[in-house]
């Protein structure tokens, strides 16, 4: 914990938990973030249509549901 004693924003969390913006490890972080999110709007949006994962993927034209979140 003594690590996070100076740590006031979200923003300073990321960073020395990630690096800086446009590092690696950063992008990483970022990519895996915004994938997330969109892997939860789908999700919500398939409840929402009362969808099944096998439904959803028969109506994407696929035999599987990619995202385990979905």
């Amino acid at each position: 914990m003594e690590k996070y004693k100076n740590v006031k924003t979200f923003d300073e969390l990321i960073e020395l938990e990630h690096g800086k913006i446009g590092t690696a490890s950063r992008n990483k972080y970022e990519e895996g973030a915004q994938m997330f999110i969109v892997s939860e709007m789908l999700k919500a949006a398939r409840k929402e249509a009362k969808l099944t994962q096998e439904q959803l993927a028969e109506k994407a034209g696929t035999k599987k549901v990619t995202s385990q979140n979905l």
